[in-house]
């Protein structure tokens, strides 16, 4: 029988959970035994980006294709002098999304070089 204080306790916990044993005695087995404690770590933050980022990429594709019809429909629907007002107001927009698609780059860069440091 073993006691820990509660300090001692969420140690063990710790590094219970981090050998990725299946039972806690074959834990302690190992420990009192001598044999190679293992840390077995899954960063999940790398699938996840990429998920959020390929869905990123499927709105800009999104918006792509929504730009194209209401270029069109702007050119058949209204006059030319409207139909330039507002294409200047969309233009600006989508430059505000240039903008952002260049941050999301600029922060992908950064993230592919903090993940590829940890690797090594």
């Amino acid at each position: 029988m073993v006691r820990f204080d509660d300090e001692e306790h969420a140690r063990f916990l710790t590094m219970y959970e981090q050998s990725g044993e299946y039972a806690k005695a074959v834990f302690i087995k190992a420990r009192v035994f001598g044999e190679v404690f293992k840390v077995i770590k899954v960063d999940n933050s790398t699938p996840e980006y990429y998920a959020k980022l390929s869905d990123l990429h499927a709105q800009f594709r999104r918006i792509g294709v929504n730009y194209n019809q209401v270029v069109k429909e702007l050119k058949s629907r209204f006059s030319e002098k409207k139909a330039l007002a507002l294409l200047y107001k969309l233009e600006e927009i989508t430059r505000e999304l240039v903008v952002v698609s260049r941050e999301v780059l600029v922060l992908t860069q950064k993230f592919e070089q903090q993940w590829s440091q940890k690797s090594m």
